[in-house]
């Protein structure tokens, strides 16, 4: 099925209004510029795509996946959407949905190794840093 532009809002609206677990733990960390000072946005279009969480400053991508995205179907999809995510030069980052649930620390670990100012998230600074 070939999604236009308002299908695609409207489905983006929807999964931010229906988000799993996952998602909404990741989201309560990177909301509000509170991880690394950085703009994330959740259920944002690129192209004819959806995509989890996106960085613009970062060029980043953030996927959570379950277990859907076993499915030999949705492997397929899922390979073509991050060729034509790579094909606009985006990073792309990769989660479980148990990796954000249960070790969540690791997770944002690796996301801040991509900030330009890798140092430590505001809400993991000591007093008086940021």
């Amino acid at each position: 099925m070939r999604w236009y532009p308002h299908e695609l809002v409207e489905r983006a609206k929807t999964l931010r209004k229906e988000q799993t677990q996952s998602e909404a733990v990741l989201w309560a960390h990177l909301r509000n510029r509170k991880f690394c000072g950085m703009k994330f946005k959740r259920q944002h279009r690129i192209g004819q795509f959806i995509v989890d969480f996106y960085c613009s400053e970062l060029k980043l991508v953030i996927e959570l996946e379950g277990g859907v995205h076993d499915i030999p179907d949705q492997k397929e999809y899922d390979a073509v959407r991050f060729v034509e995510l790579q094909s606009r030069r985006l990073r792309i980052l990769k989660f479980k949905n148990n990796e954000v649930l249960n070790k969540i620390d690791l997770v944002l670990n690796q996301i801040a190794t991509l900030s330009p100012d890798s140092s430590l998230p505001k809400r993991e600074r000591g007093r008086g840093e940021g």
